[in-house]
């Protein structure tokens, strides 16, 4: 196993004391720094002379900062990994220039499918001191839910709101007929599914825009969003149109997934500004899933170091 020489954690990346130290076996010098850097320059001199650093989500880490850190020959991000195109990384310059980069998944999809049955429930009992959603108390059970997206995600919330006995629908840009045959779940295209659910919670990957105006229309009053998304999945003055309407409410947890924050400004939408699925139970399981990429870069002796 060759060690990696310097070790830079660039921003806050959720590793706990004993992954820290765990972390350190592997390397000669590790770093953590544990403010978010407020420009990229500030990255690009916190990387220096790194030949490996630890990312998150929360900002991107493009060719601009990649070519000004030649050293670096290892990203380990701390946070989902779907695809190139979704990532913060640029993970085709990293490609181009050598540069391994592994991220994780499937690490807090159970926080993230709580956080949507616990907040619909308080919305179709009325608990949140506003009247129900559906004009009186009533249960899950029944409910026709509209799934955006079909990854590991939208199974868990999908799971979390079936076994309460709701009505689950799905759109997808490719169909997944094993689960609907292992789970009893209905695909429809995207307009029927608007049309026809009560609630509706998008799962889609970062930077898809599905819902503008005509969709918003089409969704109608009466109706609850939730967006689990790390980005609006929806065009900002629709959304805003839409909410304007009748028993329209509109649930996401983190800001970055909020869209603008004047969004905030209106009394039906709900942000609690965090991330639904990092609960401690999600944390060990990024920190494993952490630790088992560097592990396996060092052991395959592509590190820099001796």
């Amino acid at each position: 196993m060759k060690k990696i020489r310097k070790l830079t954690a660039v921003q806050p990346v959720s590793l706990l004391p004993e992954s820290r130290e765990e972390a350190g076996k592997y390397c000669d010098e590790t770093v953590f720094y544990d403010t978010e850097p407020e420009t990229d320059e500030e990255v690009i001199r916190r990387i220096g002379d790194s030949d490996a650093i630890f990312v998150s989500y929360t900002r991107p880490v493009g060719a601009k900062i990649l070519s000004a850190c030649p050293n670096l020959k290892y990203i380990g991000m701390c946070c989902s990994l779907y695809s190139e195109e979704s990532s913060n990384v640029d993970i085709a310059y990293a490609k181009e220039h050598g540069i391994t980069v592994t991220g994780i998944r499937d690490y807090g999809d159970e926080g993230v499918a709580e956080y949507v049955l616990s907040e619909l429930i308080r919305r179709l009992h009325g608990t949140d001191g506003n009247p129900p959603l559906l004009g009186q108390i009533s249960e899950v059970s029944g409910v026709r839910a509209g799934m955006l997206g079909m990854g590991a995600s939208a199974q868990a919330v999908a799971g979390g709101l079936s076994a309460f006995g709701a009505d689950i629908r799905y759109y997808s840009r490719t169909r997944k007929p094993e689960i609907e045959a292992e789970k009893g779940y209905t695909y429809q295209e995207l307009h029927d599914l608007l049309r026809e659910c009560d609630v509706v919670c998008s799962c889609l990957s970062k930077n898809v825009t599905l819902l503008f105006e005509e969709e918003f229309e089409l969704l109608g009053e009466n109706k609850i969003l939730f967006n689990t998304a790390l980005s609006p999945c929806f065009e900002e003055k629709a959304m805003e149109k839409w909410l304007a309407r009748k028993n329209t409410w509109y649930y996401c947890d983190t800001l970055m997934g909020l869209g603008s924050e004047r969004l905030l400004g209106y009394k039906n939408v709900n942000c609690q500004k965090r991330s639904s699925g990092m609960t401690c139970q999600a944390v060990k399981r990024l920190n494993e899933k952490v630790l088992a990429n560097l592990r396996k870069y060092c052991s395959a002796g592509n590190a820099a170091g001796r």
